[in-house]
Order: structure tokens, then C-alpha cells, then sequence
């Protein structure tokens, strides 16, 4: 592994091995698959992972205005991989489908007639999805792997690409983008890559859920402000999901398995639902005749931060949706 410019480029093989020691306070639910477009294979000459990962930084924060690059990952035709943003944070990626999702971009444009992707790259897109699928326990379907291609470019929305959409990740791109190539095509390659065909339970119990409410909530390896903080792990940010396993003296612990706490008072509770219905708009507020800003589509799952006059605001996106369409866990 070779760090520059705050990035971190793997072989596979080292991501692997590097993710399952990762320590994640946020909660995952989501990993979305988009590519780069430009830069395209015609721009990497083998050795330019850095400068292309530094100058995708530059064009999203100087350009876009954001305050990071945009993905957690970027896949390289040669097979290798590259560290974006803190998976502490949210990615900036898909509007209005950000919350609890991983972004990894692939580098290239893979559009019909573009770009022929590699077999060392195929390999790599396969094997990282479905690391983090076994990673953060989430099932092979397209409510868990998504591309982008899939919502609306202006409201989020998801219309499985018949409205303002890029082609994103590509039309060529594992035989297509749309939710049938996906489920074809790419799906059944991450299911027999190790990842499991149906949510893995943990085998420690969830408390609760909370989402976090301060900027930047420091991770202590006591349930007290004097303790060290845990060298382990970022500081959550805000609107991350947190899991609780335990609750001490207004402090909770976060990690099934590590003695991780974060104050409570810097936090709000929070509910996981699934989306029952087909198709679920999603409202600038609590009632039909608000703006409709998007949709969320059946067995998606939200985390639901407040419930007003049978609607639920969505955690962090300013959208409320119809309580009756929810199943709360």
C-alpha cells in the first residue's frame, strides 16, 4: 500500500484485508457504483493514480464546492484501488440517496463504443462489492447495490433511468445499466465472489439507532470524557446513523465488539423502516400538497428522525414520506 496526498492506493488483495479492520461508526445500507466518465482509460498511463485521484479532488471541491472529493473509492483499470473521502462521511454522489451509502466510482467511461474494461478492473469492481456487501451485512439485490443511472439527476428520484438520468455507470457496464443488466449480469458475479444472497444478522443486539447531531462527535474507549479517544476509528459525523449496543450514564456504546462510546446528548434517536410500498414520494413536508422532491422504492430502508401527523421526516434529507407505506423494525 502507498499513501500520497491523503489517498491510499491497494491492490485488491490489501483491501480485502485492510476494510475488515476498518472500525465504522455509520451505518451502511447502500453501496452505489458509478464511473468516472473523464477521466477515462485514454488519461490513466499506469502510474497516474494520484494525480487523476488529486485532480478529481480539485474539480470537486474548487468546481462543485463540496469539501471532499465526492467517493470513498476509486478503481483503476490496472486492478487497484484508491481511498477517497472518510467513510465517516456521506458521499456526494447521487441527490437525495447519499445518507448511509458508500460511492465508488470506476474509473472510465463505459459507455457503448468507450472504453473496454479490463479484466483486472472487472475483477476489482466484483470483488469490492462484494467485500463491502459481506463487510457491512448486506444482501445481493438492487436495493443494496444501486447505480446511478437509476435517479433522477435533479430530485433523487428513482426511476430506474427513464427521466433526467445520466448513463452512469455505463450502458455498457456489465451488459447495461439498467435494474435488469444489473440483476442478470452483475449481481449473480458479487453473489458468487462471497457476498451473502441475504442479510448476515449480527449476532450482538442493536439497542436503538441514533443519528448524530453535532459536526463531529469524538469516539471514546470509555464511557466518560476523560477517556482516550479511539485512535481506531474517525470522529462521527454528522447525520450518521449510530448503532447502540449499550447505554451508560447518557453515554452509548457503539460497537458490538469494541469498547467505543460517544456522549448521547450529541445525538437524536432515530427508527428503521422499510418501504412497503412500490413506489414512495417523498415530500418537502409532512402532507400531500408539499413538493414532491423524489421517491424511495419498495424494501428500501430509511431512517426515520421525527413523525408529524402520520408522516416521517427521512434522517438528514429534508424529505418526509407517508408512515402508512413504512414497516418499522
Amino acid at each position: 500500500m502507498t499513501t500520497k496526498f491523503g489517498f491510499t492506493l491497494m491492490s485488491i488483495q490489501e483491501f480485502e484485508t485492510w476494510i475488515d479492520a476498518r472500525q465504522l461508526a455509520r451505518t451502511v445500507l447502500t453501496i452505489q457504483e458509478h464511473h468516472t466518465y473523464s477521466p477515462a482509460y485514454t488519461q490513466f498511463n499506469g502510474s497516474n493514480h494520484f494525480a487523476l485521484q488529486q485532480g478529481m479532488k480539485n474539480y470537486h471541491v474548487n468546481a462543485n464546492g463540496w469539501s471532499d472529493i465526492g467517493q470513498h473509492f476509486t478503481t483503476f483499470p490496472d486492478g487497484t484501488i484508491m481511498t477517497g473521502r472518510s467513510l465517516e462521511k456521506s458521499p456526494a454522489c447521487v441527490v437525495g440517496q447519499n445518507a448511509n451509502a458508500i460511492c465508488i466510482e470506476n474509473l472510465g467511461n463505459f459507455d457503448s463504443g468507450k472504453d473496454a474494461m479490463t479484466p483486472a478492473h472487472r475483477d476489482t469492481i466484483i470483488r469490492i462489492t462484494a467485500k463491502l456487501c459481506k463487510r457491512f451485512r448486506l444482501p445481493v439485490n438492487t436495493n443494496s447495490i444501486v447505480y446511478h443511472h437509476w435517479f433522477d439527476l435533479s430530485t433523487g428520484e428513482r426511476n430506474n433511468g427513464t427521466k433526467n438520468n445520466k448513463t452512469c455507470p455505463g450502458t455498457s457496464f456489465f451488459g447495461g445499466n439498467k435494474v435488469a443488466d444489473c440483476v442478470a449480469n452483475f449481481l449473480p458475479l458479487v453473489t458468487q465472489a462471497g457476498a451473502p444472497a441475504a442479510p448476515v444478522i449480527s449476532a450482538s443486539a442493536v439497542l436503538k439507532y441514533v443519528s448524530v447531531t453535532a459536526s463531529s462527535l469524538n469516539i471514546r474507549t470509555k464511557p466518560n470524557a476523560s477517556s482516550p479517544k479511539a485512535t481506531d476509528r474517525d470522529a462521527a459525523a454528522l447525520g450518521a446513523i449510530l448503532r447502540v449496543y449499550k447505554e451508560t450514564n447518557g453515554w452509548y456504546k457503539i460497537s458490538g465488539s469494541q469498547e467505543h462510546w460517544v456522549l448521547g446528548k450529541y445525538t437524536t434517536d432515530v427508527k428503521r423502516a422499510t418501504v412497503k410500498a412500490d413506489t414512495l414520494n417523498a415530500r418537502s413536508g409532512p402532507g400531500t400538497t408539499f413538493q414532491k422532491l423524489g421517491s424511495y422504492t419498495k424494501g428500501q430502508e430509511l431512517f426515520i428522525v421525527k413523525e408529524q401527523n402520520g408522516w416521517c421526516k427521512v434522517n438528514m434529507d429534508d424529505r418526509w414520506v407517508s408512515k402508512d407505506y413504512l414497516v418499522f423494525a
